[in-house]
């Protein structure tokens, strides 16, 4: 008679499984740890990552499209480009400040207090200075409204489209010269497209 204990009979050998299946069994739980602290760690990113962008682009930069060639080659239709929120901006930095209800962006060719010339051939000249500008295609008087020299208010921005034949900028009285309180901030950076990524100078 054979005796029970649990169910087991009592002379029944305990099977101890191959060292191999061991190895495997243990594998297979390494990998699906592994999987899930790499699957926590991108969720952890992804949020950490989305909480930084909401953080500047509310704060720091702000993210807009160009609409119209008014400031090409530089700027072309359709890009989009990062403006950094910022007060402390200089001549030769592209500007947005608000017009309108809407954010325009221009080259801040002068400052406070500088004397302004443009000649026929579309010449900027800066206290009797003429200007070198590479970032144009093409230099233009364009539609221009003022008497010069002008003279630029103190504490404010003389501006201009850097397609000179088609922009409507600080040559024009219906926009003028750009006060410190419409400024949004300079343009620093190219988003869109792919090829054209970039900081912007």
């Amino acid at each position: 008679m054979i005796s029970m204990d649990n169910g087991k009979p009592e002379n029944e050998e305990l099977k101890i499984p191959p060292i191999e299946l061991l190895r495997e069994e243990l594998a297979r739980e390494e990998a699906r740890y592994s999987f899930r602290k790499t699957v926590w760690n991108i969720i952890v990113a992804l949020i950490v990552a989305a909480a930084v962008t909401a953080l500047i682009a509310t704060r720091l930069l702000l993210l807009i499209r160009i609409n119209g060639n008014s400031m090409s080659p530089a700027l072309l239709d359709g890009e989009v480009v990062f403006i950094h929120q910022t007060k402390d901006v200089e001549v030769g930095d592209i500007l947005g400040f608000y017009y309108g209800g809407r954010i325009l962006l221009k080259r801040a060719v002068a400052g406070g207090g500088d004397q302004i010339e443009i000649d026929g051939d579309g010449n900027v000249f800066v206290n009797g200075r003429m200007l070198e500008e590479p970032y144009l295609a093409a230099k233009s008087l364009g539609k221009c409204e003022l008497d010069f020299p002008f003279e630029v208010p103190e504490g404010m921005f003389f501006v201009l489209g850097d397609n000179r034949a088609i922009s409507i900028d600080s040559r024009n009285k219906t926009i003028g010269c750009v006060e410190k309180e419409q400024i949004v901030g300079r343009v620093a950076f190219r988003a869109w497209p792919f090829r054209r990524v970039g900081i912007i100078r």
